[in-house]
Order: structure tokens, then sequence, then C-alpha cells
């Protein structure tokens, strides 16, 4: 018995708890996920963006390219009756009283200035008439420019 009584017991410990790093491969693949999800949206919006910049360009070239004012009504014309055709098919054709309500109905919804009377006139006959007011046809031109945009990416 004295082996027994010579025998030291001691308590057991725990062993220590595991260290944070490396982490487990669960969270590897969460952040794996995070990243290709905050890729795919910078990419996206990034996307977005050169879209909204082709778009205005477009628009702006086009109507830049005209050399008077009735020639840049016209052009504004062509293009908004273009641009139409992606959200309703049969704009292209619509007589001039369907057409300026199709305007009047889109332009709350584009957040662009209601074309008042004199301006839906200057946009059906002013790239037929000879002379135009510039400035009139400038703030037919910001009108305009809203509803393209509405129409081509299609908000």
């Amino acid at each position: 018995m004295q082996a027994a009584d010579a025998l030291v017991l001691r308590d057991i410990h725990p062993a220590p708890a595991p260290g944070w790093w490396p982490p487990a491969p669960g969270w590897w693949l969460l952040a794996a996920a995070l990243l290709l999800l905050g890729g795919g949206v910078v990419a996206w919006r990034a996307s977005r963006r050169r879209r909204r910049r082709r778009v205005e360009q477009l628009f702006d070239d086009n109507v830049d390219a005209a050399v008077s004012p009735a020639a840049r009504v016209a052009a504004i014309s062509g293009l908004l009756r273009r641009a139409a055709r992606r959200r309703h098919p049969g704009a292209a054709v619509l007589p001039d009283a369907a057409w300026l309500a199709l305007l009047d109905s889109t332009t709350a919804a584009a957040g662009a200035d209601a074309l008042d009377p004199g301006l839906q006139a200057l946009l059906l006959e002013g790239g037929y008439r000879r002379e135009v007011d510039a400035v009139e046809a400038e703030r037919l031109r910001t009108c305009a420019r809203a509803l393209f945009l509405h129409w081509m990416l299609g908000r």
C-alpha cells in the first residue's frame, strides 16, 4: 500500500481553447460568397452607369449634330419616337393627339417637366418650320432628354 500512498494525484486540466486563426472552412466559404456578391454589385452598378452615359451621349450627339434649331427639334422628335418604341411598340406611328397623350402620361413618371402646349406644338411642327426659337428648342431638349432616358433605360 505504500506505493499507493506515494502516488500524487492531480486534477484534470482542460485543453486550451482553439485559436481564432485559421477560421473553419465554413467561414472561408462565407467570406468568398460575400466577396463575390460585393464584386457582383459593384460590376452591376458600373455597368448601369456606363449604359446611362452611352444613352446620354447618344441623345446629345444626335441633337448636337443638327445645325439649326429646327433640325434639332426634328432630331429630338425622331429620337423620342424611336425610344418610345421600346416601351410601346406602336408609338412610332401614333397620330399627333395620341402621341402627345403618350408623352403627357410619361412625363410625370420620367420626372420631367410637363410639355406645355407651346412645346407640344414645337415638337410636332418644329422640324418643318423655317425659324425656331433657340430658347424654346433648348427647353424642349431638356424635357425630351428626360423622357428619352426614361424610355431607353427602362425605368
